[in-house]
């Protein structure tokens, strides 16, 4: 089989993934645009909320995750650029344009997928296994190209000239000058690394390989940080950084106990409900927040509560235990001094 040949057969046999994967870099263009409105920041549903909750167990992206949620005016620039680029790149790769440079498009997009969201999947992997299948994707469209149903094979007969061009081979489709040594040895290398990821990501975002199963989207789980009393306001910060990304803790009771277990202060699921939004200063676009039945701390949300009262005023100087409860029953606590 000639090599033109051998190119021909690749691309066409690839012709079900390009579309498969297209469409699933597509769907988020048309979701958030057509179907409906999740760019606008001030209605319910906007992408700024969901990528939000990648931030608390992230890798290697965190501090871009985190800088962009801190500012709101970048992070909604970002999601216009990245919904965009989704629409491009899996639209060309749909219609075969330029597939070689939108599948490095796919492997880009499927890594920010991975090491933002890949611990996030409540039923099963869900990210974890769209993230590393898009990097293995992308990977299989460069090394494949498209040919007979693709925009490139009918630019290639259109301008024969074009199938000669080494930096058209590299960013549409046709033979990759690469010698067969050099190709065997990119493809078993960036096989390795890519199942190295894969192998790398599922450990460390689940215990896929040895150790404790665990999914971090099941459980809600809350850190307490700075908490301290001064005077008649109870000061400490929250964070959500487990649990279902769908929707929040809900906090239902507030206690401060001495150190004979004795509550001396509380906050009941009605009282935290009608708290001053004044009282929550919020780090990130994911608000904690009063709800009706309860106060809502979404996932990847961050806060410093400030509860100002009269009955902490009166407690003795010394030790307390500050314990916040969900309405599932899980309980999460920490030391207060107070001078």
């Amino acid at each position: 089989m000639t090599q033109e040949n051998q190119n021909y057969y690749a691309g066409l046999f690839s012709l079900s993934l390009r579309l498969v994967v297209g469409w699933t870099y597509f769907s988020a263009f048309w979701r958030r645009t057509i179907l409906a409105d999740k760019l606008n920041p001030e209605l319910p549903g906007y992408i700024g909320e969901k990528f939000n909750h990648f931030l608390p167990n992230a890798i290697g992206i965190k501090p871009i995750i985190q800088h962009l949620v801190e500012n709101p005016d970048s992070l909604w620039v970002a999601m216009i650029g990245f919904t965009i680029i989704e629409g491009i790149v899996g639209l060309f790769i749909m219609f075969g344009l330029f597939t070689r440079l939108m599948s490095i498009g796919v492997f880009m997009l499927a890594m920010g997928i991975l090491l933002g969201s890949g611990w996030i999947g409540t039923t099963c992997l869900d990210e974890w296994q769209i993230g590393v299948l898009g990097i293995a994707s992308g990977f299989v469209l460069f090394l494949t190209g498209s040919s007979q149903y693709s925009i490139d094979n009918i630019l290639i007969k259109r301008f024969p000239k074009l199938s000669r061009k080494k930096w058209f081979n590299f960013l549409g489709s046709g033979h990759l000058q690469i010698s067969n040594i050099k190709l065997s040895r990119i493809v078993l290398i960036g096989s390795i690394f890519i199942l190295g990821l894969t192998l790398y990501t599922n450990q460390v975002f689940h215990g896929g390989l040895w150790g404790t199963l665990h999914n971090k989207s099941v459980k809600p789980k809350i850190e307490i940080n700075a908490a301290h009393i001064d005077g008649n306001t109870l000061n400490f910060e929250l964070y959500r950084t487990e649990g279902v990304d769908v929707y929040g803790a809900w906090i239902i009771n507030l206690k401060l106990k001495d150190i004979s277990n004795k509550t001396r202060f509380q906050l009941t699921a009605e009282d935290l409900a009608s708290l001053n939004e004044s009282s929550i200063d919020n780090y990130y676009i994911a608000k904690v927040k009063p709800g009706q039945h309860s106060l809502i701390v979404p996932l990847g949300a961050k806060a410093t509560l400030n509860l100002v009262h009269e009955h902490i005023a009166k407690l003795a100087t010394g030790e307390y235990q500050l314990e916040i409860t969900d309405i599932s029953g899980a309980s999460w606590s920490m030391k207060v001094l107070k001078d």
